[in-house]
């Protein structure tokens, strides 16, 4: 197993994945990159450290900071001509301030002459509005072009919500997993973990929670009914007309009636009774649903409860909910500062997950084969 074959460093908050890639000391300036920090917060100045610890090099020296009208700067202390600029930004919960910051940067770097500028970005903003809802935008859309057109050439990021959003680039995406290192957490930090069952919060997480429960040979079970609906009734197309509408539309057509969506009961497909219930998910943000999927597993018998998310958003009162909850455990890697939301609930643990991204920078810049990144990862992760 990856994890017992290679040596690691510990995670913030919780247990550590013993994942290492044996890196070795090497001289910046020879090897012709730059790594910087977005600088968009606290937490992403020491994931930038952290990273570059791991690579043996400095951080590149930059300031980043807002003016008096909010207005953003960025002013780079150190020459790029002709090198590899790698740029780490995650995203705090001021969502718009980071991708301008980013956004800036590259392009700071675009005219200070860099050759490739590299975006590292853990969870990739905007990345719910993939899809046209009603008369909306797909807004991720316009962030990849925008992220083109400011300068950047390549991403790395992880766990995006649509793997689709990849088709939206002009340019190369990584979109890395995070999936060992929660399956690693799961055998090493939950007790007994062979007595589970991983559950998928909705029919459309079925395959995500398919693929965690073969590779740990345990049983599946998923959530069904009127809790979880939300997403499927807001993806309809564009510019559906309302019933009264089409009364007084002159096509001439008489077209089929449209059946309302009735939401079922909220039902569990699977046995969970007497077993420690996982479920997994990408992003955690609103918990409302989470919250209620605890309720219905332990009616159902479970006596432990654990979330497993790659992206712990955990807005607004997640914190206080998910402590008055049923929950036991709330798991998440570092892709999205939530030290704050950490402070507020004690069930929230973190997995570090820089070793992967390091790893990726190091094979990007010097144009090695990012296939081991995802051996033994399933398509459905």
């Amino acid at each position: 197993m990856l994890a017992r074959r290679l040596g690691g460093h510990k995670c913030l908050g919780s247990s550590s994945p013993k994942l290492s890639f044996g890196y070795t000391k090497m001289n910046v300036s020879s090897r012709g990159y730059r790594v910087f920090s977005g600088n968009s917060s606290t937490a992403c100045t020491e994931l930038a450290q952290t990273i570059t610890e791991r690579l043996g090099v400095e951080l590149g020296k930059s300031v980043v900071y807002q003016e008096a009208n909010r207005e953003t700067r960025v002013d780079v202390k150190e020459s790029v001509r002709g090198q590899d600029i790698f740029i780490i930004q995650t995203i705090p919960r001021d969502v718009n301030t980071a991708v301008m910051e980013l956004l800036v940067m590259a392009y700071t770097l675009k005219t200070s002459s860099a050759q490739n500028i590299i975006g590292v970005i853990p969870y990739f903003p905007y990345s719910k509005q993939c899809k046209m809802r009603k008369r909306g935008s797909i807004v991720c859309k316009l962030l990849a072009s925008m992220l083109a057109e400011a300068g950047l050439t390549h991403i790395i990021t992880m766990d995006l919500h649509q793997k689709e959003i990849q088709g939206f680039f002009s340019f190369p995406v990584d979109n890395l997993r995070a999936s060992p290192f929660l399956i690693q957490y799961i055998q090493e930090e939950i007790p007994d973990y062979r007595n589970a069952v991983i559950v998928a919060k909705s029919p459309s997480a079925a395959q995500r929670a398919q693929s965690y429960a073969e590779r740990l040979r345990l049983g599946l079970a998923v959530l069904h009914g009127e809790a979880h609906n939300f997403e499927l009734v807001m993806s309809d197309g564009p510019g559906l007309a309302s019933p009264s509408s089409l009364a007084h539309a002159r096509t001439g057509l008489e077209l089929p009636p449209m059946m309302p969506k009735e939401k079922p009961p909220i039902t569990v497909v699977g046995d969970v009774g007497g077993r420690i219930a996982i479920i997994v998910d990408d992003i955690i943000d609103d918990v409302e649903d989470f919250v209620a999927a605890a309720d219905i597993l332990k009616e159902r018998g479970a006596y432990r409860i654990y979330i497993m998310a790659t992206h712990g958003l955990l807005s607004a009162d997640a914190p206080r909910l998910i402590e008055e909850s049923a929950i036991d455990e709330v798991v998440v890697t570092n892709t999205v500062p939530h030290d704050v939301q950490k402070l507020q609930c004690s069930k929230i643990k973190t997995v570090d997950v820089s070793m992967i991204l390091a790893e990726a920078i190091r094979r990007i810049h010097h144009g090695e084969s990012m296939a081991y990144l995802f051996r033994n990862i399933a398509v459905d992760d």
